[in-house]
């Protein structure tokens, strides 16, 4: 029987935010159990194991980012639609690190396919129709803007820009520019 006021959705968010505290790679059954101060097995009528957990957290992150990027893009384009998802992505990486490592988890092909990861595909298409791309240059530009976010805010995270000047925040508005510029001379010459 399950511990009164335990549920899945409980034992999820409480695992996201101890990914937050203390990292993805730090989330097991065993953590949450200590949080909740209950036995490993009582949770078990919640989630299957450690890995349905972190596949819980990386389903419930994906959906918040998706929320975020959703909410800051209605209404714009262009470089203003751009800048407003790579900020979203780079803000929600500050606020929630644990989660957003979660986002980049390998998801089997079911969960993945159930997650708001399309979403986020089609946010950052809808972006580059602004920019009049077509097939296959708006793949290889989704690609692009993916490993741009992706890498930048990982070094961040890492600390890789905090011992240089300048402020990381100059750098990141020039990148978002140069990703613009970019973006309106596509495809690049061959």
């Amino acid at each position: 029987m399950a511990r009164v006021g335990l549920t899945t959705e409980r034992l999820v968010r409480a695992g996201a935010e101890l990914a937050d505290e203390v990292g993805f790679d730090q989330v097991a059954v065993s953590a949450l159990a200590r949080r909740f101060d209950v036995k490993v097995a009582s949770l078990y009528s919640h989630v299957k194991n450690s890995q349905d957990l972190r596949t819980r957290i990386a389903l419930l992150a994906l959906e918040e980012l998706a929320d975020r990027g959703g909410a800051a893009l209605a209404g714009r384009a262009g470089k203003d639609a751009l800048t407003a998802l790579g900020n979203v992505y780079r803000d929600y990486a500050h606020d929630h690190p644990g989660r957003y490592a979660a986002t980049r988890l390998r998801l089997d092909p079911a969960a993945a396919a159930a997650s708001a990861g399309g979403r986020h595909a089609q946010m950052t298409r809808a972006i580059l129709r602004g920019y009049d791309l077509t097939e296959p240059d708006q793949t290889h530009a989704v690609r692009l803007l993916g490993s741009v976010f992706h890498g930048y805010v990982t070094l961040e995270l890492g600390g890789g820009f905090s011992h240089s000047a300048p402020d990381s925040q100059e750098s990141w508005s020039r990148i978002l520019d140069a990703l613009d510029a970019l973006l309106r001379t596509w495809p690049p010459a061959a």
